[in-house]
């Protein structure tokens, strides 16, 4: 229940903290994300349900209910079951990932090979196919490790997660077991809501934080700097009245024993979540997780550093480079001396978030992050590891079953007592392995960087319709790419498999530029800098992806994640991303002009609607020519409830069908 990452799919991992408004009926309870109220009332509605075409799509919002609540097997039950009643791919898909959280890693592998051929692609699930050949190898060595893993004893019935050391050899985590303060339940997952707890490492309870630290609301992820002065922690925060939560960062200080209120922390941007703080051993560095748009997708770990001649204490925050961070999420970092622990669901690993360790270099750089395998990882999530490193007595050789390092982390593997449970693990010496005798002969380390790039377009449900749903993308043979670096510019074509490979050069910026007949120039941008010279692993490839949308001239296209206040028509800081994308779409293809375009929904009066809707396609317009889109290539309309995406009876529409209706799209119009 990784607190605070809102909805990828690991439980609450992407628990941006969410409205507990009551609800009445299944559907409605999905809608908003309350999924442990939502199962039982949608499986009676599935038992009711008289055609197919209903049972598929309540199956799925079973199975992803399930899912989002940790019980992976009863989600891949749901997804079959989807699947039988025609959902389509993405009940099988479903069922794939679930099949990899579950270890069944050779029934994963033909699941995906399955759905690449369904959807017409088998590039988009070659990774994952690569993966459960890898996860396979890895626990055939697992015992050989010398790691071993077991549950505490203080583990509950609920979610327990995201160890510290405290004072006393304690350690303080989070949970959401009964004893929270909190009155309410949350029903994400219909536990209580989380806090901060003291345990003995041996002990069989826990006991809350002490201080103003805990609240009726979500707090966890917590760090200490070395004397136990300072906590650093997360907590979700309402923006406005009736509002989704957010995430955000606060400081509590200890003097003469008590913990002052919670602050704070500076450089926070509305709508954006910021968690996981990790404390640098002389406490002069800050590393959290954040999506903070400005990152590489995802959620990704920010570095910052404390500053005193700094106008709030601390420079502002950086993400870490493309070696460690991904178009998935990295989150819960933790320090051990010079090694950084962290958890990666966009690294290869296997299953949901792996636990991965890299160490600053000494050119200041994060050596390449190596996966720590099995038995630490496993199918599940596994994550927010704390470690401390041990010397063999008397400065002597270190000797098979030496103690290399010990620790805790989270997992919600199955066999454990509740969601998230923690564990206790020991890295010792392994045994010596039999000698190799075909020796080869060391040459000398020639570093490279590879970069493959591939050049895609997305698959329609609907090839007719760019509204309808996305199933996945597939190589885009004959497209040309335009390469720019250090004021050179080359040209490359892709072939059927829409490749394009390049050797890079060190600390240089590269600008990729894809274009093709009856498509809209899209590209992508990557930099060596800040990559490390790692012996370990001196040829690193990395991967970009370029999809080109089809041009489909004179049909509305809705923009995703544009919302507007009540009763106001100026942009949010959410939908500035999204309009950001269009901009940049507008860069590249110059010769294209555009129609913005503004609905609402049904409720309210059809005038006002009419002028409410062409103020906000107009402040939409307004944006884009503030960030240097020509006006002449621009044009507003505001169709307010004329047309309607879904029409259902007004007083009958469900939210989600009012949310549908009330969108802001775009149209190619020459």
């Amino acid at each position: 229940m990784r607190l605070f990452l809102l909805s990828l799919g690991y439980v609450l991992l992407w628990w941006a903290c969410l409205s507990v408004r009551p609800v009445k009926d299944g559907p409605t309870a999905y809608e908003r994300k309350q999924y442990a109220v939502a199962i039982p009332m949608l499986q009676r509605d599935f038992e009711r349900a008289k055609s197919r075409s209903e049972k598929g799509q309540l199956a799925f919002k079973v199975a992803e209910s399930y899912r989002h609540t940790g019980d992976y097997a009863s989600a891949h039950r749901w997804y079959g079951l989807a699947y039988q009643y025609n959902y389509g791919s993405d009940a099988l898909k479903g069922q794939a990932y679930m099949l990899k959280r579950l270890e069944r890693y050779a029934e994963a592998k033909e699941a995906f090979r399955t759905l690449g051929i369904e959807i017409g692609s088998p590039y988009e699930y070659r990774k994952e196919m690569a993966a459960c050949d890898m996860a396979m190898g890895w626990l055939q060595l697992a015992e050989q490790s010398g790691w071993t893993v077991q549950p505490v004893a203080f583990n509950s019935a609920q979610n327990d997660f995201a160890p510290v050391f405290y004072t006393d050899g304690r350690l303080v985590f989070s949970s959401d077991r009964p004893t929270s303060k909190g009155k309410k339940g949350y029903a994400w997952t219909g536990n209580k809501f989380m806090d901060l707890f003291v345990a003995d490492p041996d002990a069989l309870g826990a006991q809350p934080f002490e201080g103003p630290i805990n609240t009726e609301g979500n707090e966890g992820s917590a760090a200490f700097n070395r004397n136990f002065t300072e906590i650093y922690f997360s907590r979700a925060a309402k923006v406005n009245k009736g509002e989704d939560q957010y995430c955000k960062m606060y400081v509590s200080v200890r003097r003469e024993g008590t913990w002052s209120e919670p602050s704070l922390l500076p450089f926070q941007k509305e709508r954006v979540n910021y968690v996981h703080p990790a404390l640098s051993a002389d406490g002069r560095t800050l590393i959290f997780a954040s999506n903070d748009p400005d990152g590489w997708g995802g959620y990704d770990l920010w570095i910052m550093r404390r500053n005193e001649q700094a106008e709030d204490g601390w420079e502002e925050p950086r993400p870490l480079g493309r070696n460690i961070n991904t178009a998935g999420n990295e989150v819960f970092p933790a320090f051990c001396a010079d090694t950084l622990y962290f958890a990666s669901d966009g690294l290869p690993g296997m299953g949901g978030l792996d636990i991965f360790r890299t160490f600053r270099m000494t050119d200041n750089t994060w050596a390449t992050p190596q996966n720590l395998k099995p038995p630490v990882n496993s199918g599940a999530d596994d994550f927010a590891l704390i470690a401390t490193a041990h010397k063999p007595p008397s400065g002597r050789p270190l000797q098979p079953g030496d103690l290399l390092l010990s620790g805790f982390f989270t997992s919600n593997r199955a066999g454990g007592r509740g969601g998230d449970d923690i564990y206790y693990f020991e890295q010792r010496v392994p045994l010596p392995q039999p000698p190799k005798t075909d020796t080869p002969e060391r040459k000398p380390i020639v570093f490279k960087i590879l970069l493959e790039g591939y050049v895609l377009e997305k698959i329609w449900a609907d090839p007719s319709d760019p509204n309808s749903r996305v199933l996945g993308r597939k190589p885009l043979p004959g497209a040309r790419v335009s390469i720019a670096f250090n004021g050179n510019n080359q040209q490359v074509g892709v072939g059927e498999d829409g490749l394009f490979r390049l050797e890079l050069a060190e600390n240089t910026d590269y600008s990729f530029t894809a274009t093709k007949e009856g498509y809209l120039t899209n590209g992508t941008r990557f930099s060596t800098r800040g990559l490390p010279r790692d012996s370990a692993q001196p040829v690193q490839v990395y991967e970009v992806e370029i999809v080109l949308d089809k041009i489909f001239r004179d049909r509305e296209i809705v923009l995703e994640d544009i919302y507007y206040d009540f009763d106001k028509w100026d942009i949010r800081p959410d939908a500035e991303p999204a309009l950001n994308r269009l901009a940049e779409m507008l860069r590249q293809n110059p010769n294209i002009r555009i129609q913005l375009g503004s609905h609402t929904d049904c409720r309210g009066d059809e005038a006002y609607n009419q002028t409410l809707s062409q103020r906000r396609a107009q402040s939409a317009v307004n944006y884009l020519i503030a960030r240097g889109i020509d006006a002449g290539r621009l044009t507003a309309v505001g169709y307010g409830e004329s047309q309607p995406a879904i029409n259902c009876p007004c007083s009958r529409c469900t939210e989600a069908e009012h949310q549908a209706n009330r969108r802001t799209t775009f149209r190619i119009i020459e």
